[in-house]
């Protein structure tokens, strides 16, 4: 997993990929409130600085442009430290309204202030807009002489909040100033969406960074596209609006859906001896088996997007004591009314507990685990949560007809389920599951999107022993599809982003059957 750190100095937008810091195949912008930005490598783990804010003199509390890094500044020293902090993409992915507000530490025994970071996938809209701007009788705020006004552009968060994305030039001593045309990304303005709220204030400059506010209006992209015109008049008015027109899809975006991960563990018989080193399930005190690598490869990355970091952990396979009933969804921490683990560490001391207290047995079924996840995501189908089921199995499947109704009934729902094949086994009925090449079908009926992610876990151990970046290329991989396959669901669905979702409320006491 990659992280990134901010560093506060006295002298923003980001695109990457979490993992590889590659092209990204989503793009995502990061506003923070004054940073120099470092990525670190996956494999080499230095930190690298990907860019800085521009300077705001004379102010504890700046705000600053998101989606401009100043050129100035790329070429020049640090200056006074101010504070840093560490965060992954995820945890402000995942943070309500996208929004994360992190103390700044760095130099003991001092309170460095606050940071605050917010994220939002970026459309695809390509369109860009060239504008100008007057304003006639502004407020004179200068004691001597006139102002020297200069205006401020705001897009609006999903949260309601607004962030800074673009400022003019100052116009010295006028108050009937006529700004120099700019070109901007309108999705920079409002992320494509033509009826979201654009904020505008006007100020007077003033050389020690106090400037004094002179007045705002609020418009939208479709009123600006107007040009000049009635419509357009405010204390500021529009002169020579010009469009470039580039066509773009609609795009939404994850900040508005809450993901709910769920894992589930095959413990069937074919592991092998949990006590044997032969096992797929064994302990090793030196190093993690197969199962656990591949649940902290995927869960480390995913966990960050759920928000409060509570997961369902399931076992299936075995034989529960004191009776020995099989069951094919049973909590890993042995809790049938709350079967929720705390983050990636509570999932595999659960895990290695039920290694000490249940028998590996069988068969291998999907269905029962499947439609349990399934019965969650029913409840919610208003695109305000998804779900996402972790599957981690050595091999052939018992009951692939009811799985595969399963899965096209599952298909309807807002829900995605990954399958991790560890060990040697053929794995061609979860290729045929995974539905690239065919989809799925059962009694005749096709399913409605394709839900399922199969990896085998083989093709991504590193001979030359470096598990980190090969775990990395697991998560990747695996994650690759859940945006698109969320999408479609929304897409299908009709349903758009909402600003906050609301919390979420398992239907029931117990999220697991009495088993």
């Amino acid at each position: 997993m990659q992280f990134f750190a901010v560093q506060l100095l006295s002298e923003n937008m980001c695109e990457f990929d979490p993992i590889t810091g590659d092209i990204p195949a989503t793009k995502v912008e990061i506003t923070v409130s004054l940073c120099v930005l470092y990525t670190q490598g996956v494999e080499s783990k230095q930190w690298r600085e990907f860019g800085r804010t521009e300077v705001i003199d004379n102010t504890l509390n700046p705000d600053f442009e998101s989606a401009s890094l100043s050129d100035e500044l790329s070429h020049s020293g640090l200056s006074d430290f101010l504070g840093q902090t560490f965060c992954t993409l995820g945890e402000i992915v995942g943070s309500p309204g996208s929004r994360l507000e992190k103390p700044l530490g760095g130099i003991p025994g001092k309170n460095c202030g606050t940071i605050i970071l917010t994220a939002e996938e970026l459309g695809n809209c390509r369109d860009c807009a060239t504008m100008q701007f007057c304003a006639n009788k502004l407020d004179k705020k200068d004691f001597f002489g006139r102002s020297d006004p200069f205006m401020v552009f705001y897009r609006s968060n999903e949260d309601g909040t607004f962030t800074i994305c673009h400022k003019t030039e100052v116009v010295k001593n006028t108050l009937n100033p006529v700004w120099q045309p700019f070109t901007i990304p309108v999705r920079a303005l409002c992320n494509g969406d033509y009826d979201r709220s654009i904020k505008v204030e006007v100020y007077d400059w003033d050389r020690d960074g106090s400037h004094d506010f002179i007045g705002e209006f609020t418009t939208s992209y479709r009123e600006l596209s107007r040009g000049q015109s009635q419509f357009n008049v405010y204390e500021v008015s529009s002169l020579n609006f010009h469009l470039i027109f580039l066509p773009s899809p609609l795009s939404l975006s994850l900040s508005s859906t809450q993901i709910h991960f769920t894992v589930a563990i095959d413990f069937t018989a074919s592991n092998g001896n949990p006590s044997q080193s032969t096992s797929l399930h064994y302990m090793n005190p030196y190093q993690m088996n197969a199962y656990a690598m591949a649940l902290k490869a995927v869960g480390e990355i995913i966990q960050d997007y759920d928000s409060d970091k509570m997961f369902p952990a399931l076992g299936f396979g075995a034989k529960l004591p004191p009776d020995g009933r099989v069951s094919h969804e049973f909590p890993l921490n042995g809790n049938v009314d709350n079967p929720y683990c705390n983050g990636m560490e509570g999932i595999l001391e659960a895990y290695h507990e039920s290694l000490k207290t249940v028998q590996l047995y069988g068969p291998t079924n999907f269905a029962p685990i499947i439609n349990h996840v399934a019965r969650y995501a029913a409840a919610v189908q208003d695109g305000s949560q998804y779900f996402v089921l972790l599957i981690i199995t050595d091999g052939v499947i018992s009951d692939m007809a009811q799985t595969k109704e399963a899965i096209v009934n599952a298909a309807k729902l807002p829900m995605s389920i990954i399958i991790v094949g560890v060990g040697q086994a053929e794995f061609d009925a979860m290729v045929e599951l995974d539905g690239d090449d065919v989809r799925i079908s059962s009694r005749g009926k096709l399913a409605e999107r394709d839900i399922v992610q199969f990896v085998p876990f083989r093709d991504y151990m590193d001979r030359t022993g470096n598990h980190v970046l090969s775990m990395a290329r697991l998560a990747k991989d695996v994650l690759a599809e859940i945006p698109d396959q969320l999408i479609l669901y929304m897409k299908s669905r009709g349903i758009k982003p909402n600003q906050t979702p609301p919390d979420y409320s398992p239907p029931g006491l117990s999220p697991t059957p009495t088993v």
